[in-house]
């Protein structure tokens, strides 16, 4: 059986937004640090306990992940944009640290270009959202969901206890299906943001973009899009570490806490 997915010490809240169930996951004290995830949770989130020696760790659930409500009419990145809004306000939320991951980084990188007075500082873990030539091979939505794993990743022991061991478990499967139907929505047409380039100049805050050497998904030379249209950005990258470089390096997880510190 996988390991399971939240440690302990992170507490549910559960939030109604514009009627969605929205979850949210909680730890730690201190300043409000916002973690935008990924598109799934299946890996877990034990790479953030770390930052919840410093800060108050918000990790909320995308719509459509996980088990938070979905609504098919959120098909644009500016619809999560605005459902977050609304959750910090309800939240109370008016200055934050953000960190996202990959769909959350794209997501990130919206919600701090249209907010910039709430994103204290920022950071960027292998954002997704803007066209590089240098991407993966075939098409993500056609891989088979028991083979998207082992791309994510340089060394596979780190997510192996997270996964099922029977590779077609159908739980499992299921819950990766609903994700790749939330993610078709918003990647399906086009899984690169045309006009975010041109607003990016905005991320006046200071910023750091996270990227692991290894990543296949998204490899490291999509990094120089986001260096050249940030105005002040520092970068980072990490060995010996794929996609998931928050679960595969502590370094890059204290490289994260410092510079938000």
């Amino acid at each position: 059986m996988p390991a399971q997915a939240f440690p302990p010490q992170f507490k549910r809240e559960t939030h109604t937004v514009n009627g969605l169930k929205t979850t949210v996951l909680v730890a730690g004290r201190g300043d409000p640090l916002v973690f935008f995830h990924g598109a799934g949770l299946w890996h877990g989130i034990n790479f953030a306990l770390p930052w919840t020696e410093k800060f108050r760790v918000i990790i909320p659930i995308h719509p459509g992940f996980d088990d938070a409500d979905d609504d098919p009419a959120m098909n644009h990145v500016h619809d999560y944009v605005m459902h977050y809004l609304d959750l910090f306000d309800a939240l109370g939320l008016d200055k934050v640290r953000l960190v996202g991951f990959s769909l959350g980084g794209w997501l990130a990188a919206n919600f701090a270009v249209q907010q910039t007075q709430r994103v204290e500082r920022l950071v960027l873990v292998g954002p997704a959202g803007l066209r590089g030539k240098e991407q993966p091979k075939g098409d993500l939505f056609l891989l088979p969901p028991e083979e998207i794993p082992s791309l994510l990743v340089s060394n596979f022991d780190v997510i192996k206890p997270y996964l099922p061991d029977n590779p077609k478990d159908l739980d499992f499967m299921g819950a990766r299906y609903r994700e790749v139907g939330t993610l078709a929505r918003l990647w399906w047409e086009r899984p690169y943001d045309t006009k975010l380039p041109r607003y990016l100049h905005r991320l006046t805050m200071p910023t750091m973009l996270v990227w692991g050497e290894e990543d296949r998904l998204l490899p490291m030379q999509n990094a120089e899009l986001w260096r050249h249209a940030i105005p002040k950005v520092e970068f980072k990258t990490f060995k010996r570490a794929g996609h998931l470089v928050l679960d595969e390096n502590r370094e890059a997880v204290d490289a994260v806490q410092k510079f938000l510190s």
